[in-house]
């Protein structure tokens, strides 16, 4: 058995705000609900946008699991409408809507949710809540935290944490529904059940035909004194054909925007109760809307390039900082190093950068020459030998030159002894001669002596 839907869809600027930044749409296989945010007019443009992209599919040709993957795809591609829309106009960051759509095949009903927008089924007389609010308060309620009741009165009842809103991480709720003959389905914005209990909602529900429900509902918000846009969409399962026909109803910021208007100052359509002129709890000269709160969480960004011009010489003051640091970390270090012929102690680190120069010659050893130092300290030297600071190195160029003032006291030939003739000759036989005393290397000994190879090796 094919059932279809009955239908009707109505919207209300309300009793206190200029604009009407709700968009809804109702069609044979789609009921779409948007809630706009953003401030300024920003606010119907987002749901505006998000209601002509997801509209797309009210058709007969998908059914089962693929609305699942039909509604995924739409809110994504919604999603990325509206990031395009805030790059044609930076005033516009910070915009966003909410989006509750239910698909029919006309056997089953797949359901799309992301915000504060709410999805109810009266079925056998009891009303249901097929979505699930992603607000503050409703994680408060969920965390055991607050009561229902108390979640209906409590201040931050607006607060959404996830919306449509352009960025990559607005995924929806997802989910298959079952449907039967006798259903009644109804989309609603938050101007209606945050001023209206649960049980007025169901007591309308109850009876009547889908256009006086919508009606009814709507007058009950404003009687409530709702200071926010109301909207409404409400349709049967019917295994009949619908009396509402098959032409699919837009209304809202959709249907204004769509016609060239604005919204501004004028309900989309009027209902008993609903004038501009007073009554409920709020009007024109209030000083405060507190949807205001949710609407513009974040403000419009003014300016963009300045914001951007700015980043940039943040980012680049940053870089410029810490190049300056580590250069004069670099000028705090000391080594021991050769520059030509001589031994020298330099400033900085030894570093190969192209076009940076990161060490030079902070004194240069003119009594020290690299040829006379043994061919250990030699290749030390060359390889550089790193300070802890100026006076360890220092302290390594004393050692050196000790070294190499030692190697040049053992590497110099002895002086000579001269030999005095005695004036008078002895008459006695001439003295014996005696051998040279030899090492116990081997080679004769002599005043001074010989360094040892192995101590000054290399020295020149």
């Amino acid at each position: 058995m094919t059932l279809s839907l009955d239908y009707a869809a109505l919207s209300d600027v309300g009793r206190v705000r200029r604009n009407n930044e709700d968009s809804a749409y109702a069609g044979p296989h789609l009921l779409l609900l948007a809630d706009g945010m953003g401030g300024a007019a920003a606010g119907e443009v987002a749901s505006a946008a998000a209601v002509q992209v997801i509209r797309r599919l009210d058709t007969a040709a998908i059914s089962g699991e693929d609305m699942i993957e039909a509604l995924a795809g739409a809110v994504h591609r919604a999603n990325e409408r509206l990031s395009e829309l805030v790059e044609e106009d930076p005033e516009r960051e910070g915009m966003g809507s909410t989006v509750t759509a239910l698909m029919f095949d006309g056997q089953q009903l797949g359901l799309a949710h992301l915000g504060d927008s709410r999805a109810y089924r009266m079925r056998d007389g009891l009303l249901y809540q097929l979505s699930h609010d992603h607000t503050f308060v409703q994680s408060l309620v969920d965390e055991g935290r607050i009561s229902q009741e108390e979640a209906f009165t409590h201040p931050h009842r607006n607060l959404i944490l996830r919306v449509l809103d352009g960025r990559p991480d607005s995924d929806p709720d997802l989910q298959i529904l079952d449907v039967q003959a006798g259903d009644r389905l109804m989309l609603c914005s938050d101007g209606l059940p945050d001023y209206v209990a649960a049980e007025v909602i169901a007591a309308s529900m109850a009876d009547g035909t889908p256009d006086s429900v919508v009606v009814e509902l709507i007058t009950h918000a404003l009687e409530a004194g709702s200071n926010d846009n109301i909207t409404c969409v409400v349709a049967d399962v019917v295994e009949t054909e619908p009396a509402s026909g098959s032409t699919p109803q837009l209304v809202g910021a959709a249907a204004e925007l769509a016609q060239g208007g604005t919204g501004r100052g004028e309900a989309t359509t009027l209902v008993p109760g609903g004038s501009n002129s007073g009554g409920g709890s709020g009007g024109r000269g209030a000083p405060l809307d507190p949807e205001e709160l949710r609407y513009a969480p974040r403000p419009p960004k003014r300016f963009p390039w300045v914001r951007r011009i700015l980043a940039v010489l943040i980012i680049l003051g940053l870089i410029v900082g810490a190049g300056w640091y580590g250069y004069r970390w670099t000028q705090d270090q000391y080594y021991v190093g050769t520059d030509g012929d001589f031994v020298a102690i330099f400033q900085g680190v030894d570093a190969d950068i192209p076009g940076v120069t990161l060490t030079k010659v902070y004194e240069k050893q003119q009594q020290l020459q690299v040829d006379k130092l043994p061919t250990y300290n030699r290749q030390q030297v060359e390889s550089n030998i790193e300070a802890d600071d100026l006076a360890g190195a220092r302290a390594i160029v004393s050692e050196l030159q000790r070294t190499a003032e030692e190697c040049a006291k053992k590497l110099t030939p002895p002086t000579p002894t001269p030999t005095v003739k005695p004036s008078n000759p002895p008459v006695s036989k001439p003295p014996a001669t005696t051998a040279p005393t030899k090492t116990p290397s081997g080679t004769a000994s002599t005043p001074g002596g010989t360094a040892n190879p192995d101590d000054c090796d290399g020295v020149k």
